[in-house]
């Protein structure tokens, strides 16, 4: 094991030019989700130069993609992440994300014959409130995967995913137009309706949990001052520790945008932007071979952090096999996920190291559970 353990972190060490320059590129021409065409086209070029198999456009989406070396009995998955932020590029550091899953391509590429691996590199976009990971689970694209890891960037080291468990909507007020000063009695105010919805989600704040988040934009809040709105529409989402809390808070929160229709006399419309990710299942045992790989290589775990409570669809993936989300720092304090100054983090000596790291941490822990036969035999008998 020592001998495979050397050979990955040399071969990741071999490939850190490129790793970094991928990371670069990306966080070059951030995409948004589900139109990550540049950017999954560049990571699933660098998988083929591996060695790797590539399906792309993975279970009828456009942006994701399949890469798979090796025929072992043990099939473990890499999950890369590559969509940005609206405005602010990649503020939660996914470039740093898909270049350590090639990192961990890279380490392990010639290695899966001996350590009988089924190796995947499994390319999800929109993670930022699409639901990626959650239409690739419906439509197949994890059967057979024994196990999924990954990491995420933060602040600081923290090892295990917490996230709460959120539903995304869109919000659509319709009423009727007409001029503000001259015929407001002939108008039914679409913004009114917002007005009424927000502040009674303020004042039910009071009576919910205290890990329960909600909050939203305004989309479209009206074209005039002087033509009373007749349609606004707002993002909004709901978080909660569990799916069935998140349930039950979800539901009174659509009652706030109720009372909104209800007081401005406006049709209200609620759709889901994308399918409820849930809450995490962190496997034990995989979390804590990375943990001691993590710290053989220096890095220092903090016991909690505010980014392992972000939502994700990886934890839907976690419900349904083995999975790890550790977050790994990148030294950017004071700035934090959802920062420009987090963005503009995600490329400094510090992120690149914690790329190498993330990428040399996941082999190893990948590494310890071919070789350790309970390990592997838990994992392929689905226990």
């Amino acid at each position: 094991m020592t001998e495979a353990r050397t050979q990955a972190q040399r071969a990741i060490a071999a490939h850190a030019g490129e790793l970094i320059a991928l990371s670069r590129q990306l966080h070059a021409e951030p995409e948004l989700g589900w139109h990550e065409v540049r950017s999954s086209a560049a990571v699933a070029d660098a998988l083929e130069s591996l060695g790797f198999v590539v399906r792309r456009g993975f279970c009828d989406l456009e942006t994701a993609f399949l890469a798979t070396i090796g025929t072992g009995g043990l099939h473990i998955a890499v999950c890369a992440e590559y969509d940005a932020l609206p405005g602010i590029g990649h503020a939660c550091g996914h470039n740093l994300i898909a270049a350590s899953a090639v990192g961990v391509a890279a380490g392990l590429a010639g290695l899966v014959d001996e350590l009988g691996l089924t190796l995947s590199v499994i390319g999800t976009p929109a993670e930022e409130g699409g639901g990626g990971k959650i239409e690739l689970l419906e439509r197949g694209g994890f059967d057979g995967v024994h196990a999924a890891l990954m990491t995420h960037p933060a602040p600081a080291d923290v090892a295990r995913a917490d996230p709460l468990a959120v539903s995304h909507l869109l919000v659509d007020y319709r009423g009727r137009s007409a001029h503000a000063a001259a015929y407001p009695e002939q108008g039914r105010n679409a913004l009114d309706a917002f007005t009424v919805a927000q502040v009674a989600i303020g004042l039910l704040r009071q009576q919910l949990p205290s890990t329960t988040r909600i909050h939203g934009v305004i989309t479209d809040g009206g074209a005039a001052p002087n033509a009373i709105p007749e349609h606004t529409a707002g993002r909004w989402y709901v978080r909660a520790r569990t799916l069935a809390e998140l349930s039950e808070v979800e539901s009174r929160v659509r009652d706030c945008f109720r009372a909104g229709a209800l007081a401005a006399d406006c049709e209200l419309a609620i759709e889901l932007e994308s399918k409820t990710y849930s809450e995490f299942r962190n496997d034990e045992d995989l979390l804590a071979s990375y943990v001691r790989n993590a710290e053989a290589l220096g890095r220092t775990f903090e016991s909690d952090g505010l980014m392992s409570r972000a939502s994700t669809d990886m934890a839907n993936v976690s419900l349904q096999i083995p999975a790890i989300h550790p977050s790994i720092g990148i030294d950017s304090r004071p700035a934090v996920n959802h920062q420009a100054e987090f963005a503009a983090a995600t490329i400094t000596p510090a992120a690149e190291r914690a790329l190498l790291d993330a990428a040399t941490a996941l082999s190893w822990t990948i590494i310890d559970v071919t070789t350790d036969s309970a390990q592997r035999a838990r994992l392929t008998s689905g226990r």
